[in-house]
């Protein structure tokens, strides 16, 4: 029999893991602080959360766009959220011998648990809870040396390792698809594109 495309098969797959929600924040000023504040709910807009200082629909390009785009180009913001693993970010605190992880520190917008390798979910991936409010991944999170001022504030020389120990679990950025509410103890199930991996990868790499 011939593909029906009345009924085409999903682009994305609905898994079995899911995660609850531990931590909502925004950051009000990042120039000011990158330190985020504690919510007990927000409001996920298609310009993400009001009153964050990464919202918006749209951003300016900075330093980790600047192959594609001239430093300041408008761009979309796919860039609303930054989610972290409770998990991954214990394992982060440890190896910087702190004895507990603050999500203010690094400005998270959402701290999450139980998917396991978080931060390396694939790109496109939805977070949807059972409301129906969905985020997009858009990729990961590369730790960089901004939150070390903050850790400093609350673990006094401790910030610095923050970039190394952080390689690999720092989360993902993440953009709103469907509006809704999002709430301290929500569950959030994993959806993930039905695609194989790039083979050509390597061979980019080097050209």
């Amino acid at each position: 029999a011939g593909l029906d495309r009345r009924h085409p098969l999903p682009a994305l797959i609905t898994t079995s893991f899911t995660a609850k929600i531990t931590f909502l924040g925004r950051v009000p000023d990042r120039e000011a602080s990158l330190r985020s504040e504690p919510l007990d709910e927000v409001f996920a807009s298609f310009a993400g959360v009001y009153g964050e200082d990464h919202g918006g629909e749209t951003r300016a390009s900075c330093s980790r766009v600047i192959s594609q785009h001239p430093r300041g180009t408008t761009i979309r913001n796919v860039r609303q959220f930054a989610i972290v693993s409770a998990e991954e970010m214990a394992e982060v605190t440890a190896q910087m011998g702190v004895d507990h992880f603050d999500p203010t520190w690094v400005g998270a917008s959402m701290v999450i648990e139980g998917l396991p390798d978080f931060t390396h979910v694939p790109p496109s991936s939805r977070l949807q809870s059972e409301a129906g409010t969905t985020l997009v991944v858009d990729m990961e999170n590369r730790p960089c040396h901004l939150p070390a001022k903050v850790i400093d504030e609350g673990a006094p020389g401790h910030g610095k390792a923050f970039k190394a120990a952080a390689k690999g679990k720092r989360g993902v950025t993440a953009w709103v698809e469907r509006e809704g509410m999002l709430r301290l103890g929500d569950t959030l199930t994993l959806h993930v594109p039905d695609q194989p991996v790039w083979p050509h990868l390597a061979a980019a790499r080097k050209a």
